[in-house]
């Protein structure tokens, strides 16, 4: 078999496309989620907290310097970033987090419902040699 047929015949195998279109429904299903917690439960949280953006919030650790320059417009000192903890953007990934693992926990539950349980194996009877016995014991009576 050549490399592009065997290559082609993975490719289109079951498990592959499924994991596929699960990737792809998966990444929407991200956006949507984001969306909602950014549009709708993040501005909620803020006219909680008297109005701010909870995206905002941060620690600041150390203060950003801005940058000076002299009358010739030559950089005397160089500007230098804020050091920041940005709690608030992280609560809210937690929370898109949260949502999605609650969801994926949902559809999981349904799916697992709805599958039909595996039927009981018979009880297995005599085997051959118990019945040939049997049959045996019968005889010599």
């Amino acid at each position: 078999m050549g490399f592009i047929s065997e290559f082609k015949e993975f490719a289109m195998k079951g498990n592959l496309v499924d994991m596929a279109i699960a990737f792809v429904m998966g990444g929407a299903f991200g956006k949507v989620v984001t969306a909602f917690v950014e549009k709708m439960f993040a501005p909620i949280i803020g006219l909680i907290m008297g109005g701010i953006d909870l995206n905002d919030k941060k620690l600041i650790v150390k203060d950003g310097i801005a940058e000076v320059k002299d009358a010739a417009g030559t950089v005397v000192t160089p500007a230098v970033a804020e050091v920041a903890i940005e709690w608030g953007a992280f609560l809210t990934a937690l929370i898109d987090f949260i949502i999605v693992a609650f969801v994926m926990f949902m559809i999981i539950k349904a799916m697992n419902k709805m599958k039909k349980p595996e039927p009981e194996p018979a009880p297995s009877g005599p085997t051959q040699e118990e019945l040939l016995g049997e049959i045996r014991d019968l005889l010599k009576k």
